[in-house]
């Protein structure tokens, strides 16, 4: 499987971009084959002032973690609604139609939706509300599906089960009990198997006015039995306290074929409403899943526009680079990258791993090197986090 890191770099250009490319390009790739790399086309975007990048230097790192999670959070619950057919979530996983590799590698800026005509302030604004309003829809129609399905399955589970939980409409029918009698009734009694010669000779005896010969045995799980048993309204409450000191468990039941019939119709109902919900839902997953990560992959854009400028200064004059390392070789792209860029700051080459707390340049960790770096992973199933 292709390693799902990429490596969002931007070194200034020599006499020309171009010439930075190919430098950079030549070491890394032709010659090495330690990666694969992509121009990253950026648009001319608003600088501002520097006291502007500075703060949306910080607002950018904020910003970058939390579309990153609510894109993660939609691809997580796409694939909890996709169910048994969780094998498909990747081919689900697009973005602008596109997987999620090839939308990073050939990246477009948006004109469109991020016209950059805006200031870089309102566009990270529109960013942020735009996936705080996708992530408060997930957290509704999550929580309306999810109802549903815990509806459905605590119904599902008592059609199924012990015969001490299940709902019992399904196993009986009419002529089991006894009809429109003022003084008689019918009970269920669930008796463990290894009772039942127990239940024959007792049950005409746990009270008085027990209908003789009337229990039959109408359903039967691997533990249990189920029992009819008639005799007087009256004797009920005594009845039931004997059979439970016996082992023999009465189940509270009244035969009524109206909500009997009302019960069955809710289950389909509940079946009905979560396949009508499950198409739009999915469709909406996909549709909003594809809008955050666009979003995401912009914000990484502005991120390294900004901080390229305040590393680099102006005007504006640098390459930026979309790096697939090959996993074997990391290490060694990444001395060549040292190496290469060494010259833009000496602080860092020395004292790469070691915590440096930059002012303005939105982290203080070790992720700190010469040109500037951020990390994208676009494994937006497995065990990946932010």
């Amino acid at each position: 499987m292709a390693s799902t890191e990429y490596w969002l770099i931007s070194a200034p250009g020599d006499k020309t971009c171009q010439q930075t490319w190919e430098k950079m390009n030549n070491l890394t790739s032709a010659q090495n084959g330690l990666c694969v790399n992509h121009k990253f086309h950026l648009p001319d975007l608003k600088v501002g002032t520097l006291d502007q990048l500075v703060g949306l230097s910080d607002d950018l790192a904020k910003l970058d973690t939390y579309v990153e999670g609510v894109t993660r959070k939609m691809a997580g619950y796409l694939g909890e609604v996709l169910e048994d057919q969780r094998d498909k979530l990747a081919e689900n996983l697009l973005a602008n139609q596109m997987d999620l590799a090839t939308y990073l590698t050939r990246f477009q800026w948006e004109m469109a939706k991020f016209p950059i005509k805006q200031s870089l302030r309102g566009i990270v604004d529109a960013i942020n509300n735009q996936v705080t309003q996708i992530e408060n829809d997930l957290k509704s129609k999550s929580a309306n599906y999810n109802n549903l399905k815990s509806n459905l399955a605590n119904m599902e589970r008592k059609q199924t089960g012990s015969l001490l939980t299940r709902n019992l409409g399904d196993l009986v029918k009419k002529e089991d009990f006894v009809q429109n009698s003022e003084y008689l009734v019918t009970l269920l009694v669930v008796v463990p198997k290894a009772f039942y010669t127990d239940w024959q000779a007792k049950y005409e005896h746990l009270s008085d006015m027990v209908v003789p010969r009337s229990s039959r045995l109408i359903f039967e799980d691997s533990d249990h039995g189920l029992y009819t048993v008639t005799l007087f309204s009256k004797v009920v409450d005594e009845y039931k306290l004997h059979a439970r000191e016996n082992k023999f468990i009465v189940r509270e039941f009244t035969y009524n074929e109206e909500e009997l019939t009302a019960g069955k119709n809710e289950l389909s109902k509940l079946i009905n409403d979560k396949k009508r919900y499950f198409g739009p839902l999915v469709r909406w997953l996909k549709v909003n899943f594809s809008e955050c990560f666009i979003c995401w992959i912009h914000v990484k854009a502005i991120r390294v526009f900004v901080e390229s400028v305040l590393r680099y200064g102006l005007p504006v004059n640098f390459q930026a680079i979309l790096i697939h390392p090959n996993k074997k070789s990391i290490k060694r792209l990444r001395d060549i990258l040292n190496q290469l860029y060494s010259h833009l700051d000496s602080s860092a080459t020395g004292g790469v791993g070691e915590t440096v707390d930059i002012p303005g340049l939105g982290f203080n960790t070790s992720e700190y090197y010469p040109y500037v770096y951020f990390k994208i992973n676009t494994d937006m199933i497995g065990e990946h986090r932010p």
